[in-house]
């Protein structure tokens, strides 16, 4: 095995955890697409019967406002396949880099890894458990609100772990050589 090859790999093992956590969230979006093909009027369904049975004590028995929270709620499950594919994938191409870099500790690049891993499964399950809890509550926003200590926090370790491979990157690519 070449040093190269096997710095790289030992740089994967380091962020072992944050790659699974991205892996498993682009599956989450994968899977969630196929469950749109294959059980969507099922899901809506399901959407259409949790704001059914508060009907009368949350909407007021309005269908039209019934119609909107679950046409609103479909899309946040939309929301969540994308995001789940994309900032999933997005963590993948990152931590990667991570691996491919000299410079940054261990602990640094684990660390930063994790972070972009778990921001990416929670921000993706946000939307979904989001879309499943609003018609219950009558309002999509009040989903969101309920579930802000999923969302804020996982938005927050993608932030900080994107922060941090920018400059982490700066500095390994742009400090001066130490090895001639």
């Amino acid at each position: 095995m070449s040093a190269p090859h096997h710095d790289f790999h030992r740089g994967l093992r380091v962020g072992r955890i944050g790659l699974a956590l991205a892996v498993l969230t682009i599956l989450f979006g994968f899977a969630f697409g196929g469950a749109f093909g294959a059980f969507e009027a099922p899901m809506k369904a399901d959407l259409t019967a949790r704001a059914q049975a508060v009907s009368d004590t949350v909407y007021g028995g309005d269908a039209a406002k019934i119609r909107s929270v679950v046409d609103k709620s479909w899309n946040y499950y939309k929301r969540a396949h994308l995001h789940g594919g994309a900032i999933g994938a997005s963590a993948l191409g990152m931590i990667v880099l991570l691996a491919a870099l000299r410079r940054p500790k261990e602990m640094l690049r684990r660390a930063t890894a994790l972070a972009l891993g778990l921001g990416a499964l929670g921000y993706s399950s946000f939307w979904m458990l989001a879309a499943r809890r609003a018609p219950g509550l009558g309002s999509t926003d009040a989903a969101k609100e309920s579930l802000s200590w999923l969302a804020v926090p996982s938005a927050g370790l993608l932030l900080v772990g994107t922060a941090a491979v920018l400059v982490l990157l700066l500095i390994d690519v742009f400090a001066p050589a130490t090895d001639a």
